[in-house]
């Protein structure tokens, strides 16, 4: 009989399907957040009025708003240098177009330089204006001509390897993996310019490089496909690429010399691009800038690549072509740098105007301005009874009570949503729950290493700094700075958890920067700045922590050993400490731990308010603006690089006041806003126009099925009723939380937690015992009914604990119906409720 009635309790909406179902059509697997709705819940909240459609204005011409010359000045040094222009416009609606073969364009002074079409080369020395005029608007850039009858000496590091990153031939799949190919190795991505000079010119003399016969050299004739080359034909004879290498040739395949200029940056324009329609185009330019204060057009030596080709695919050349509607991010490599530019297809024609959305703070004003360049509108604000649920999981990961349900819906305040935020920020809960969060990042559990001793007195010290709110780059300094014994100076378990200099110089950039720098060990990373130089400069900040053993063999001590370096692997030269894109240090006589605290949590720093604000915003909304939040890198950009850049600031002004940054996102428009969808915003899992749902972690869900059922959990080393989120060591776990994706804290990687659903998850639920055990021994229903309550008055207080809103009257109907045949109203009230905990709506923050 029971199970009949559960059945028909779920055919009446209350969800038995809903756990199953989160496999079929529940959020995606992070990092992006779930695109599908979910089936109808139980009880959905009351619809929130809605937001104005946005109506079409009517059409009119595009008004040119703003027109923009890349790059911004034109400087040409010898007589090889050549500069491109680009000539972009930007119409008042938003949109952009590549202008450069409409534009005129014309030199002050012809005798110093020669233009054809967009491209500028040298005549004579001096100084002179290009003017550009299109639309009625003119722009005038700066040309500076030095050393024009002088000829560039040829350069194997910025000439020759540039050409083999152009064409791919120091790829992984190519002469760049390990081994190299066909008897041929060149260093991957470049990373060894010296060690690939040695091996064309003097491994197997003679075999790639023919210098008596340069054009019969086998790097020559491989390259232009006239011998058999598994690569197939890579340059052409009589280009630029093929002249290069005659060139270097030609020279006696010379090596650079000791004082060689080398690029200190590069820069791609133009920075951004909204393209009308499938098949419109933007040409992008690269320039890099070099040691000696030069620069130089290297749009040809540049290696392309998209971020989604079927949005805005980029040729060999640079040229962007606009495809279906969404965004790319298109990015170009030139020597050890990668740079990129964002743009946005939409269809042809679109017509779109933006609604009137409330801006509640800068992060709505800047979650805006991205959403109007693609032509998308926001969610309307989400109801009450969602807000309340939502904030209270987000803030301090418990369910309101229905006391607290009924005391805020009550409250007859305009601000009583911000009332509830400060409210929340000021509970213990909130501390418990950013203690877990930061307990993951920093590895806290016990091991072979670090004694549960040594694991409870660290967690106890990060608790202590979280509930009194020490900004977090105080504690972050005291943490990298940290000397003494494990036991009397717990941040020093920090060097304990990890002992290994290189991991831990990468778990450090991880956590406090958002980088993986791994890839550097081996090899320059192929998708960001960072070099074999920056890994092992970086690590040598490490390099110098002592251990030693106490009378007590729990115990060790961190101390400055004052001794030690970081070797390069190639060079065998001892490396100097050097901030990851920043200076070199002065650390003699110091402690380098101390010298690089000290910068790496300060405004000195660019990289660690931006990775902790991005953090902090991943948790409210289940996606990072850089997303994964710990892989931070120019081939993975931010989807709003303005607003992250406006949090870290704020974060900064707020002397990393890490309440502040969580009162500024609960309190804006965005964090508010309902997850249902428009037309125009429905494939949205990036940009924020609507609130995506978020599986509820393993340690809040089952503090959330404990809370709902009125029980207690007993776990090791803590009192009975304590919470699953106070438990200090990571390797302290249980069925339930081990199959809902507790971080076991092995690595510092944001994967650890899984938010994934799985069937283990489901059949648990719907046989497990964590629900159907808690249910009898919180005996709330029966409790409830002893008091002399009804059916209805039950259910809604059940609805009320589990969904935070109350059932509606068809639901209460239905229900009442299903139930009042039933002369068990103790099992029949208790499987409904076993229903409400099997739901989607309850099992997901919404």
């Amino acid at each position: 009989m029971r199970q009949n009635l559960i059945m028909r309790l779920a055919a009446a909406g209350l969800g038995l399907c809903v756990s199953t179902a989160v496999l079929a059509d529940g959020p995606a697997p992070n990092p992006a957040p779930p695109a599908p709705a979910p089936t109808p819940p139980p009880t959905p909240p009351p619809a929130p009025a809605p937001m104005p459609a946005p109506m079409p204005p009517p059409t009119a011409a595009p008004t040119l708003a703003n027109l923009e010359v890349s790059p911004p000045d034109v400087q040409l040094a010898t007589n090889r240098s050549k500069q491109l222009f680009i000539v972009q416009a930007t119409f008042a609606d938003g949109l952009t177009r590549d202008v450069t073969a409409e534009a005129k364009a014309t030199l002050a002074n012809p005798a110093l330089a020669k233009l054809d079409k967009n491209l500028v080369t040298p005549l004579a020395d001096g100084a002179t204006t290009l003017a550009v005029e299109y639309g009625g608007k003119t722009v005038s850039v700066p040309v500076t001509v030095k050393d024009a009858a002088k000829d560039r000496p040829i350069s194997f590091k910025l000439d020759v390897m540039p050409v083999f990153m152009r064409n791919g031939c120091n790829q992984g799949n190519c002469h760049g993996a390990a081994r190299g190919k066909d008897g041929f190795r060149l260093a991957l991505f470049g990373f060894d310019p010296d060690g690939d000079h040695y091996r064309l010119t003097h491994e197997m003399n003679g075999r790639r490089v023919n210098l008596a016969l340069p054009n019969e050299s086998l790097l020559i004739e491989k390259a232009q496909g006239k011998v058999a080359h598994t690569g197939g034909q890579r340059i052409k004879d009589g280009d630029e690429y093929s002249q290069t290498l005659l060139r270097w040739l030609d020279a006696g395949a010379p090596q650079d010399p000791p004082d060689q200029p080398t690029p200190v940056g590069v820069d791609i324009y133009p920075k951004t691009a909204v393209l009308d329609g499938k098949g419109a185009t933007q040409q992008m330019l690269v320039r890099a800038k070099y040691s000696d204060g030069s620069v130089r057009d290297v749009t040809s030596l540049a290696l392309f690549l998209s971020s989604n080709d079927t949005s805005a695919k980029i040729s060999p050349d640079g040229l962007a072509t606009a495809g279906d509607r969404g965004e790319a991010f298109v990015m170009a490599r030139f020597a050890t740098f990668t740079v990129g530019a964002q743009v946005i297809a939409l269809p042809k024609g679109l017509q779109f105007a933006f609604p009137q959305a409330p801006e509640n703070n800068y992060i709505d004003a800047l979650v805006d301005a991205k959403l109007k360049k693609l032509r998308v509108a926001p969610a309307p604000i989400c109801s009450d009874e969602v807000f309340l649920r939502r904030v209270y999981l987000d803030v301090i990961g418990v369910l309101p009570t229905p006391e607290e349900y009924q005391k805020f819906m009550t409250n007859p305040a305009p601000n009583k949503r911000e009332q509830l935020v400060d409210e929340l920020l000021g509970r213990k809960e909130f501390a418990e729950l950013w203690v877990l969060k930061w307990a993951e990042l920093l590895q806290i559990h016990s091991s072979n290493q670090v004694s549960y001793k040594a694991t409870l007195l660290y967690y106890n010290w990060l608790q202590d700094k979280i509930a009194r709110n020490v900004p977090v780059d105080q504690w972050v300094q005291e943490l990298l700075a940290a000397n003494g014994g494990t036991f009397k100076n717990p941040a020093t378990n920090y060097y304990q958890n990890e002992t290994d200099i290189l991991k831990l110089s990468e778990n450090t950039a991880q956590v406090f920067l958002g980088m993986r720098i791994q890839c550097a060990q081996c090899h320059n990373h192929p998708f960001d700045r960072w070099t074999m130089d920056d890994y092992y400069s970086f690590a040598a900040f490490f390099s110098q922590i002592g251990r030693k053993g106490t009378d007590d063999p729990r115990e060790t001590v961190i101390f400055n050993s004052g001794g030690g370096e970081v070797t390069h692997p190639i060079r065998g030269q001892p490396m100097k400490p050097k901030f990851l894109g920043g200076d070199t240090p002065d650390v003699n006589g110091k402690d380098r731990r101390a010298v690089l605290a000290a910068w790496l949590a300060s405004p000195s720093n660019p990289y660690f308010a931006d990775n902790l604000a991005n953090r902090v915003w991943e948790h409210f909304f289940g996606v990072g603006i850089v997303n994964p939040v710990d892989d931070v890198r120019i081939s993975n950009p931010a989807s709003n690089p303005e607003l992250l850049h406006e949090l870290g600031k704020h974060f900064t002004d707020y002397k990393y006041d890490f309440k502040k940054m969580v009162r500024d996102i609960c309190l804006s428009r965005t964090y508010q806003s309902a997850t249902e969808t428009n037309d125009s915003n429905a494939g949205d899992t990036r940009n924020f126009s609507h609130s995506y749902l978020r599986r509820i972690k393993a340690e809040t869900f089952l503090d959330c099925i404990s809370e709902a059922t009125n029980t207690k959990n007993k776990f090791p080393g803590l009192p009975l009723g304590a919470r699953a989120v106070q438990i200090a060591d990571g390797n302290v776990s249980t069925y339930f939380l081990t199959t809902f994706g507790r971080a076991s804290r092995e690595t510092v990687c944001s994967c650890e937690v899984k938010l994934d659903p799985t069937l283990s998850q489901s059949l648990h639920l719907l046989n497990g015992d964590t629900t159907t055990q808690k249910i009898a021994a919180g005996n709330l229903v029966g409790q409830r009914l002893a008091e002399g309550k009804t059916p209805p008055q039950i259910i809604e207080e059940l609805y009320l604990r589990c969904l935070s809103h109350k059932p509606t009257d068809k639901e209460m109907a239905r229900l009442n119906e299903l139930i009042a045949p039933e002369p068990d109203k103790n099992k029949a009230l208790s499987d409904a409720f076993w229903a409400l905990l099997n739901s989607r709506e309850f099992m997901f923050n919404h």
